[in-house]
């Protein structure tokens, strides 16, 4: 699928999504309270919220948030989610048009997302909802791909096997924040994150990645004996570890 089919590209892959991907560090949060100014009375928009994973832990520290999503089947899943939140609400919603009001939002948000935007769409659209005194927080996991001989490995399976890899590595966070930011001033954060898979697990979290074949194409079983072979060979006591650098970019933009 096109990298352009953003909106649709994880329809299929929800319970994967929700299973196996990467949360962040609560320093995040940490960050945001001491840079931004998030406390509970915060209004944020976390835009392309997907399944919830970022969004609990912004209503975990009492703020209202507004969860933007275009994706029917990501924001069903992030309705019954955080079902139990009473300051969420679930928004169908792009990030180039999200319905909000305008200069009614404190924080924005985009986790593992702002690549797919349209920037010059998203920007104009990020400044109308921010209040005067508003913040932009883009967050990406960046896999560490020279962390061990298994994160090697792994990321020559995704070469040799991702549909459009090549494509989607390209749309990094560096790259991206610049857009969003433009001339204005902005800082970055790096933080450790990491998960740990027992086979099942390091095989539901290759599944829910965009760009990898799913069940009926021809490289799907191939693809998966690599990636037993892969476990196999690097497990220790049944386990392997993903290593990520979690990438913050926050500032105001005008």
């Amino acid at each position: 699928m096109p990298v352009r089919d953003a909106t649709k590209r994880f329809s299929s892959r929800v319970e994967d999504y929700i299973r196996y991907r990467p949360g962040y560090p609560p320093e995040v949060i940490q960050l945001l309270m001491a840079e931004c100014g998030l406390t509970a009375q915060s209004v944020i928009a976390d835009i392309a919220s997907g399944t919830g994973i970022f969004t609990r832990m912004l209503l975990e520290n009492g703020a209202r948030v507004l969860g933007v999503e275009p994706n029917p089947e990501m924001r069903r899943a992030a309705e019954e989610f955080l079902t139990g939140y009473s300051r969420f609400t679930s928004v169908n919603g792009t990030a180039e048009a999200t319905t909000l009001a305008d200069h009614g939002v404190d924080v924005i948000t985009a986790a593992q997302a702002a690549h797919w935007f349209d920037p010059g769409k998203a920007r104009e659209e990020f400044i109308r909802l921010l209040k005067p005194s508003g913040w932009l927080v883009l967050l990406w996991n960046d896999r560490r791909i020279d962390a061990s001989q298994f994160s090697r490995e792994y990321e020559n399976l995704l070469l040799n096997y991702g549909t459009d890899y090549h494509e989607v590595r390209r749309l990094g966070g560096d790259l991206t924040a610049r857009k969003f930011f433009g001339s204005s001033e902005f800082q970055t954060r790096v933080f450790d994150n990491r998960q740990e898979f027992d086979y099942a697990g390091l095989e539901g979290r290759l599944l829910s990645s965009s760009y990898t074949p799913q069940n009926g194409s021809l490289e799907y079983e191939p693809m998966l004996q690599e990636l037993r072979r892969i476990f196999e060979t690097n497990q220790v006591n049944g386990r392997v570890i993903f290593d990520y650098n979690a990438q913050i970019y926050y500032g105001r933009i005008t």
